[in-house]
């Protein structure tokens, strides 16, 4: 099974849903792709509301918010003192090395960009992925724990393949297109949190359910 029938599929049941990723500036992103990390979206959105009301959505503010107060805004997101301490170092990276200026960073072709995107400190694969695929809007794919619990439970990878692995499987079966990538990315998300779910999946809802090892196994 490719993975572009399952894109068609999920395209089918849930509609257009475009770029899943909600944004207003690039930096966002970033913020939110760090924040995101071991939490949940519902409580990344509180932070980034909070840092909203704040006026707190550049490098050179991230930088100038005192860290405890930095700390408090995004308490919702979890691992508060290491993701307020993630903030601080990439904004000032930003700062240093391109004056504040994300479009200088987004010049670079995608390989160099997360290259240099993986050298910073808490920042992993998922992370730089995301960061690429919705603030610099280039074609790089993002895993993530929904992609790789579908991916193994419909029997087309094993549960403990890792992230460059598995995406590596899944991109050998899709155009690499920024609008297919983003949107598919979203179809996964959209089946992983409200039908393939970790704990009690509704397999007999899912669309792919006629195609699933794991689904067949649970309803016999």
């Amino acid at each position: 099974m490719k993975s572009i029938e399952i894109y068609n599929i999920l395209r089918n049941y849930f509609g257009a849903v475009g770029s899943w990723w909600p944004k207003e500036r690039p930096f966002e992103v970033i913020i939110g792709a760090i924040l995101t990390q071991q939490s949940t979206w519902t409580n990344v959105e509180k932070a980034l509301k909070n840092l909203n009301q704040q006026g707190i959505l550049t490098p050179f503010e991230i930088e100038e918010i005192p860290l405890e107060k930095l700390k408090e805004l995004i308490k919702s997101s979890g691992f508060f003192n290491q993701k307020a301490n993630r903030l601080k170092e990439i904004s000032e990276y930003l700062i240093t090395q391109y004056n504040g200026n994300l479009e200088l960073l987004f010049n670079k072709n995608k390989k160099e960009l997360r290259k240099e995107l993986l050298n910073l400190k808490g920042i992993g694969p998922e992370t730089a992925d995301s960061i690429i695929l919705y603030s610099a809007e280039k074609a790089e794919f993002v895993v993530d724990a929904y992609t790789k619990r579908i991916y193994s439970r419909l029997g087309l990878v094993n549960e403990k393949i890792d992230y460059e692995n598995l995406k590596e499987f899944i991109i050998e079966g899709i155009p690499e297109e920024l609008t297919i990538y983003q949107e598919y990315h979203g179809l996964l998300v959209l089946l992983g949190k409200n039908i393939c779910k970790k704990n009690n999946p509704k397999c007999m809802e899912c669309p792919l359910k006629d195609k699933c090892d794991f689904g067949k196994k649970e309803n016999g």
